[in-house]
């Protein structure tokens, strides 16, 4: 009894105040799914984000049984919520290369079923990258290959989320309309099925400022008027290492890049983002999640 009191206090005590938050992070699952629960809890966070397989692999074992009720029971137990699964680094759904797009479209199919049986709520994917044949088809292809997605999985709870991008290389995601558009498109009876992953550092990469307080609000009002805030389902929490506008994807701690610890007092700060799980991606997470995690809980005022 004792146990479920002190983890209430863990989720819900932040200060003088109780507040519901979800902060947490993406932990490895090597040493078995279970293991990422319990490093998330010594880190202080209650909501999980993993890999299911190896990101940089096709081939995907398959998640033992026994494993998959042991996962079950620990994020139950423990009042894990949300778990959130992101996909392989290799799918690329917005390509013209018919045989990697189908190749990828099976991944992903296959990545949506993984993430049900472990009881995970969510599954985020990058949009893809057009390798040179522009945006606009990029985008075209992405959303026809979402709606083949959903159409194959059409019992599944599992839903979407379209992440932001830094706009590196050839990536669509980077603006706020891409993703406006892929939703848009997705056919209406299905459109409970996609929400948005937004990440600070991917945005501010990207080129919106959100590290002003103007800045800040411009850009959550452009979020809002372009795709909705009802759409936002999950923020990975992420400083800079580099410049803004820079369309470079490099990931810092809190407080330690250009973003600077006064955005991430602004996020957890927001009344509007308390029920969306905040999930770290920085480096070294076995390590430095808890110290992350931590600083963050110091900023709710």
């Amino acid at each position: 009894m004792q146990s479920v009191i002190n983890r209430f206090i863990d989720k819900y005590y932040i200060g003088k105040d109780f507040l519901y938050m979800l902060i947490g992070g993406h932990f490895p699952i090597s040493g078995g799914l279970e293991n990422a629960a319990d490093l998330l809890l010594e880190a202080g966070g209650n909501t999980l984000q993993i890999f299911t397989k190896n990101p940089g692999q096709w081939r995907a074992k398959k998640i033992k049984d026994d494993e998959i009720k042991a996962f079950r029971e620990k994020i139950a137990s423990a009042g894990i919520d949300p778990v959130i699964v992101h996909d392989s680094y290799l799918i690329n759904l917005a390509t013209r290369d018919e045989v990697l797009k189908e190749k990828s479209i099976k991944a992903f199919i296959d990545e949506i079923l993984r993430t049900e049986s472990i009881g995970a709520k969510y599954i985020v994917t990058h949009m893809g990258a057009h390798k040179g044949d522009g945006e606009e088809e990029a985008i075209k292809i992405l959303t026809d290959s979402i709606n083949h997605v959903i159409n194959e999985t059409l019992s599944s709870p599992v839903v979407i989320l379209l992440e932001t991008t830094a706009g590196q290389g050839t990536q669509i995601g980077y603006r706020f309309e891409h993703l406006q558009q892929v939703i848009e498109g997705v056919k209406r009876e299905n459109s409970h099925r996609v929400g948005v992953c937004l990440d600070t550092c991917h945005i501010f990469s990207a080129g919106y400022d959100i590290s002003t307080p103007e800045g800040y609000e411009e850009t959550f009002k452009k979020f809002d008027d372009t795709i909705g805030l009802n759409r936002l389902k999950a923020i990975h929490l992420n400083d800079d290492k580099k410049a803004l506008s820079s369309r470079v994807d490099r990931h810092d701690h809190i407080g330690k890049g250009t973003l600077g610890i006064e955005t991430f007092r602004r996020i957890v700060n927001d009344v509007r983002f308390r029920e969306i799980p905040l999930i770290l991606e920085t480096p070294d997470p076995e390590t430095m999640h808890k110290v992350n995690i931590e600083t963050l809980k110091g900023l709710v005022e």
